[in-house]
């Protein structure tokens, strides 16, 4: 898929996201709860039109991105040669704010929507979607796992992707699977953190060994 038919993919999100709002914004209140705790608490609140607004933007900034990245990219980094993995992903991160956006909303109208789960659930399943394509990206500046070990190699970067795919699977799984279970939103956090940290660390082990090698 190129990345300019993309925008009628995010078109089509940002006019469910409208559609839905005018639907539910006869029911809901003056103060739209968006962000829950840890504990899964609200501390956080917006009016309905900023509850609206916020994902909306962050939707239409992404489309943008979608583009433009592929076009900045510098000689020997370029997007174009993985691009319809690229795309995937950016759409895949979309979604994913559609359907938190969608909960809040909803649970703002007075639906009975667990906030904390489906965020839970789709952040499983988003990391699940990425380790499934981590290991097709190429070498780039704007997507992946971009440290100075990786953008100095490309061996080093093939495997710290190859690595990740499998990690970024195993934990969309785990974080899903956890929770299913109510366990504390900590143990969610931990195992995303886990996720991005450990390739980071990989990818110095990995350069060290490669460099000994030649």
């Amino acid at each position: 898929m190129k990345p300019v038919r993309t925008l009628l993919i995010s078109a089509l999100f940002l006019l469910v996201l409208m559609a839905v709002f005018v639907w539910l914004y006869p029911h809901m209140p003056a103060r739209v709860p968006t962000h829950w705790n840890a504990q899964g608490r609200i501390n956080g609140y917006m009016s309905p039109l900023g509850a609206v607004a916020t994902p909306m933007i962050a939707i239409a900034v992404l489309a943008v991105l979608t583009l433009l990245l592929p076009v900045i990219s510098p000689r020997g980094y370029d997007i174009k040669s993985f691009v319809s993995v690229y795309v995937l992903i950016m759409l895949a991160v979309q979604a994913y704010v559609l359907v938190s956006a969608l909960g809040v909303l909803l649970n703002a109208a007075g639906h009975p929507v667990q906030m904390p789960l489906v965020c839970a659930l789709a952040t499983g399943v988003l990391f699940m979607v990425m380790g499934n394509y981590m290991g097709k990206l190429r070498k780039n500046f704007f997507i992946g796992i971009r440290t100075p070990w990786t953008l100095a190699s490309d061996a080093v970067w093939e495997r710290t992707h190859r690595m990740s795919g499998w990690l970024f699977m195993l934990a969309g799984m785990a974080i899903m699977a956890i929770a299913l279970t109510s366990a504390p939103v900590t143990w969610l956090l931990g195992i995303a953190l886990s996720a991005v940290l450990i390739p980071v660390v990989y990818s110095y082990v990995a350069y060290r060994r490669v460099e000994a090698r030649d």
